[in-house]
């Protein structure tokens, strides 16, 4: 995905392979519990993965100010497979109606399809330290279900969201080929869109091989003057659509339903619509980013539900589909791509019990956006909403750009 949004062409000595190149790697890695209650049934955490990366680089002879500004970074679409079976979850002890199985239950393997990004934060004749950012789609068909995988409440559909980060260091051999290592942390889920959705954290140590035909002509261009860019405001209006599933529905079939009920420990769960209005003001004060704030509206379908579950346990509270928050928001810009970010406050939200004992006063989004300068710089992506990192809800959002000033 990344790489299409770059010129394939040739540099000025016509050799295009120099912009090429491509990583083989291994990861032997652990799942890491986010909280306490993961850690009471989660049981053995080894697992290995190993993967390929084809790898993008710009050269000075482009001419690319994106380039220059990140210090020439790779992007790359890659490939991973994890095998996973090494990772059990069993239950113990009391959990409500719960009955205990006398079996592991197991992650199972996860193919992974991901685009990266990975920026030099130093680089000399030998030594390149980068950070890394991947974003992707994750496929596992061995998935939560009361038949022989009761315990798996990391993984509850076939098809998940994949973010991961980490810290690389690589050694040059000659200026084509070096030696890489990192330190990577990688999550899948599928954004409260299917139940269970616990999620998937992993981290462990990479290593492998970089073929690196790019290495000499940008590590002699680090320190070329960046290009002028002019500073300015603008403001978007941004339109959501998306849904989930609700937690209040986990909970209560995981262990608070008897068994031999149909709703038992269900692998099957109503999806439902909710609708954003986003009103931002930004300042782009760089050509990789920007900041500002804005006022978030919010729209759940759902909560004549959590009102039914509410009054049916007793509970005497205000129900509201509408939710207000503020939220400071920033961009981060590598040409049409951007990845946006927001830490917001509820000025009013009324969602219930569970919603008053599981989320904060604040939220968080994530998203990834493509621009089309041929429809006015209209934008589209998908993001993730959560309360202390735990998705609430993925939508997809269209972003209507009104620029305050011109360059």
């Amino acid at each position: 995905m990344l790489l299409m949004t770059l010129p394939l062409h040739a540099s000025e000595d016509g050799d295009t392979a120099r912009h090429i190149g491509y990583t083989l790697y291994a990861v032997p890695q652990w799942q890491i519990a986010m909280d306490e209650y993961e850690r009471q049934w989660l049981q053995e955490k080894k697992a290995f993965a190993f993967g390929i990366e084809l790898n993008y680089s710009a050269l000075p002879s482009d001419s690319d100010a994106f380039a220059i500004d990140y210090n020439y970074p790779t992007l790359s679409i890659g490939a991973k497979l994890a095998l996973n079976n090494g990772v059990t979850m069993r239950r113990e002890g009391s959990w409500g109606k719960a009955q205990l199985v006398d079996y592991d239950s197991k992650l199972g393997d996860i193919f992974t399809l991901y685009s990266a990004f990975t920026r030099p934060l130093l680089r000399s004749k030998h030594w390149q330290v980068d950070y890394l950012l991947r974003a992707g789609v994750g496929y596992g068909p061995f998935i939560y279900n009361k038949t022989d995988n009761i315990d798996n409440e990391l993984i509850g559909s076939a098809f998940n969201i994949y973010f991961g980060a980490g810290i690389q260091a690589s050694y040059q051999l000659t200026d084509e080929w070096a030696l890489t290592a990192a330190l990577l942390y990688g999550h899948h889920s599928n954004g409260a869109m299917a139940r269970p959705n616990k999620g998937e954290n992993h981290v462990g140590p990479m290593i492998g091989v970089k073929y690196t035909p790019y290495h000499k002509a940008v590590r002699g261009a680090t320190n070329l003057p960046l290009p002028t860019f002019h500073k300015y405001w603008y403001a978007d209006i941004r339109l959501g659509v998306g849904g989930k599933t609700l937690l209040e529905d986990w909970q209560r079939t995981q262990f608070n339903t008897n068994p031999g009920d149909p709703d038992y420990r269900t692998e099957d769960f109503h999806f439902y619509m909710a609708y954003s209005l986003q009103a931002n003001v930004m300042y782009r004060y760089a050509r990789r980013w920007a900041s500002g704030i804005g006022a978030d509206l919010f729209y759940g379908t759902y909560y004549k539900h959590v009102r039914d579950l509410d009054e049916a346990a007793g509970h005497d509270v205000k129900h509201s589909p509408w939710s207000v928050g503020i939220a400071a928001k920033h961009e981060v810009y590598y040409h049409n791509l951007s990845l946006d970010m927001a830490l917001g406050f509820y000025l009013y939200r009324h969602m219930g019990v569970n919603a008053k004992e599981v989320e904060q006063p604040y939220y968080e989004r994530i998203g990834v956006f493509y621009t089309f300068p041929s429809l006015g710089n209209l934008k589209v992506g998908a993001s993730v909403q959560a309360h202390r990192t735990k998705a609430d809800l993925t939508e997809v959002v269209v972003s209507i750009p009104l620029r305050f000033s011109k360059k």
